[in-house]
């Protein structure tokens, strides 16, 4: 899967990316970050290599690591920075979302829509989402997506759905509800054959006096996220 652009000097890809060599000087990077546990960081002269040993579970602590990560990405203004996994559809665009947030003070619903955007495929695990969520949470006081689940063997996946899940099947791995049809507080429950949930990404809404609760349909994401407002 080809590097995907975040920002002109931010890239995310998968492992084959910091092995292209034309690549690396062709968008002048200096900086790689490589989540992953097993693959080598490839040595270019002037360019350093940031490991992130973290496997692409659940369970995983990449939260840990935001911090660390993202202050380095702004840090680096001597050329462009390369976020990269094995895939680039997990550990790599949560640790992006991550500076995004931070440092390009957007929401947690505004990074995931920036960089999905520019790299359609990336599906985050649920134990990231989470992680995720905290971080927002922390940087923001509140936060503007929630987790709720979905029953993918009831029905087909929607378009949005489909194009997310399209390079391969995963567990335990996260998109956004599509907004037509709106799901109900009825397919947010367990089924009652041992039907597996997958847990999906929906927008937050707020309850409003006089009105029914928010919580009957799931918001979606705006169609297209703008990135005029982006610092």
């Amino acid at each position: 899967m080809s590097v995907s652009q975040i920002t002109p000097t931010l890239f995310l890809g998968g492992a084959d990316a910091p092995l292209n060599a034309a690549l690396v000087s062709q968008k002048g990077i200096t900086l790689i970050v490589n989540a992953t546990l097993s693959h080598a960081c490839p040595a270019y002269p002037g360019v350093e290599c940031v490991r992130v040993a973290v496997s692409d579970l659940p369970s995983a602590r990449l939260g840990d690591h935001f911090d660390r990560v993202a202050e380095r990405i702004h840090g680096n203004r001597a050329g462009g920075t390369l976020v990269h996994c094995a895939a680039g559809m997990s550990r790599s665009p949560a640790l992006v979302m991550a500076y995004l947030m931070r440092y390009r003070g957007v929401t947690l619903r505004q990074a995931h829509r920036w960089v999905r955007d520019s790299r359609p495929h990336v599906r985050l695990n649920v134990g990231f989402w989470d992680q995720l969520l905290q971080y927002e949470r922390r940087l923001y006081g509140k936060n503007t997506v929630r987790v709720a689940a979905v029953d993918e063997t009831s029905a087909p996946p929607s378009p949005l759905m489909a194009r997310a899940t399209a390079p391969r099947r995963q567990k335990n791995r996260s998109t956004l509800a599509p907004r037509s049809p709106p799901l109900t507080r009825t397919s947010l429950t367990t089924g009652s054959h041992g039907t597996t949930r997958a847990p999906v990404m929906t927008q937050v809404n707020k309850s409003r006096r006089g009105t029914k609760s928010s919580s009957a349909k799931v918001g979606t994401l705006s169609p297209r996220l703008s990135h005029s407002n982006h610092k």
